[in-house]
């Protein structure tokens, strides 16, 4: 199984790097070509912040003169992040054959470290030997032990209203997205837990599937509110775990949330994401204590609903454009 995952691991990254190099294919003298940079900073209710630099590329690829054509292109994005306790480089291609559907490929090598403020990166592991009570979890890491990657592959269909009855005010967006992605943390063996940027502590390595759906609603371009919209993302572990039902490692894990985007300025914008999440009911004690019990000693309680919605935070996210 472990060969069996490098190898479609590795192709989808071969895949992914297939992407990011079709532009270079086209004429580099296409005046049609659109570089821009941008410089982002998030922040949210929980305790976390992370700067991002983007370098963004989109070429124009396989145009027709038809509205389904016309727009066609690859976007490329080289990402750089850090956060207080990671840094991170990513890069991404995004490739538009049709004006309805576009094609997703990346990666991510990230490394990090732990400190009181929250866990970069390490293992999760259990204290002490199995007994049949919960046992307390801990984090084992030092700075720069080991390196997070990861690979993924997906597709969009996606539809704005104003395609097909144009007007300013017409523009109601739709978009599903469904995506694959290897993860792996290099200290981790097939069954490790890890914590990635102090979230659950629940990743292993392996395949997972997300989907997601957008509605919302983008008004003409002023300094106050331009986009409306609500989403629905849907994460499932795809790798194979022995009892993961016990402890709900089965179980599809959902977020849910409100965006609202304001245009302060042309080169200046704002985000505002309110989310609620799933979590998993346990009889003896619950997620929310990650930091202090070991996850899978949890029994999952199935009487009144194996999970409750709660909410998860709300993030801010300012994006300036610097070309």
């Amino acid at each position: 199984m472990k060969n069996h995952n490098f190898i479609f691991g590795k192709s989808v990254l071969l895949a992914a790097l297939f992407l990011l190099l079709i532009p270079f294919f086209v004429s580099a003298a296409d005046n049609g070509i659109q570089a821009s940079t941008d410089l982002s900073l998030q922040v949210s209710s929980l305790p976390e912040a992370k700067l991002s630099l983007n370098q963004g590329f989109t070429f124009p690829f396989l145009q027709g003169n038809d509205p389904l054509t016309s727009g066609n292109n690859i976007h490329t994005d080289l990402t750089a992040e850090v956060t207080p306790v990671s840094l991170a480089g990513l890069a991404h291609a995004s490739w538009t054959p049709i004006a309805f559907f576009e094609l997703d490929a990346g990666g991510r090598l990230g490394t990090g470290w732990n400190m009181a403020l929250g866990n970069g990166i390490g293992l999760n592991q259990p204290v002490g030997v199995y007994s049949g009570t919960v046992r307390k979890a801990e984090i084992d890491g030092s700075p720069f032990d080991g390196l997070q990657w990861n690979v993924w592959m997906g597709g969009a269909l996606q539809f704005d209203l104003a395609a097909v009855v144009p007007g300013d005010w017409n523009h109601v967006i739709l978009r599903a997205y469904n995506e694959f992605k290897y993860s792996a943390y290099t200290r981790a063996s097939p069954c490790s837990s890890w914590v990635l940027e102090n979230d659950d502590a629940q990743n292993m390595n392996g395949w997972t599937w997300h989907g997601e759906a957008v509605l919302g609603y983008q008004m003409p371009l002023s300094p106050v509110l331009n986009f409306v919209g609500v989403m629905g993302e849907l994460n499932y572990n795809l790798y194979d775990v022995s009892n993961k039902d016990y402890w709900g490692g089965d179980l599809g894990r959902w977020i849910f949330s409100g965006i609202f985007n304001f245009a302060v300025t042309p080169k200046l914008s704002t985000s505002l994401i309110v989310q609620m999440r799933t979590r998993n009911n346990y009889g003896t004690s619950d997620l929310d204590n990650k930091d202090k019990y070991w996850y899978q000693d949890q029994e999952l309680v199935t009487d009144y609903g194996s999970q409750r919605l709660v909410f998860y935070r709300a993030a801010l996210i300012l994006s300036y454009k610097i070309f």
